[in-house]
């Protein structure tokens, strides 16, 4: 079985919502609420086969997260899903440096063809 998918988001709620909609498809998921827990999990468990990213959360946002996964050898080729509610960030990242880029409410088709994707 693959390794879980990550979860980084500061909402609790769509943290749980993730990971009971991934659970009820056969996916299993860990979920941190914040970048810094997040890049310690990556550190123990470089075979994550994909990272559902939050982009908007404190102290540590989806850039400064992205940038430090980049930097570490073993982390930078896992791929990550942005997730965000605000679509100008949509307008301004640069799509290719994600494996999607997914407007919260997180349309499922779409979340589902991703994780299928990554899921080995």
């Amino acid at each position: 079985m693959p390794e879980p998918i990550l979860v980084v988001d500061d909402d609790r709620d769509i943290r749980d919502s993730l990971a009971d909609t991934l659970a009820d498809e056969g996916y299993a998921a860990v979920l941190v609420d914040t970048g810094e827990e997040g890049l310690a999990y990556l550190r123990t468990h470089p075979n994550t086969p994909l990272v559902l990213l939050d982009w908007n959360m404190l102290p540590m946002g989806g850039e400064p997260f992205r940038d430090a996964m980049r930097a570490v050898p073993d982390l930078s080729g896992i791929p990550i899903a942005l997730l965000t509610a605000d679509s100008r960030v949509l307008e301004n990242v640069n799509a290719t440096d994600f494996a999607a880029c997914l407007k919260k409410p997180v349309n499922l088709e779409a979340l589902f063809a991703v994780v299928a994707r990554y899921w080995r």
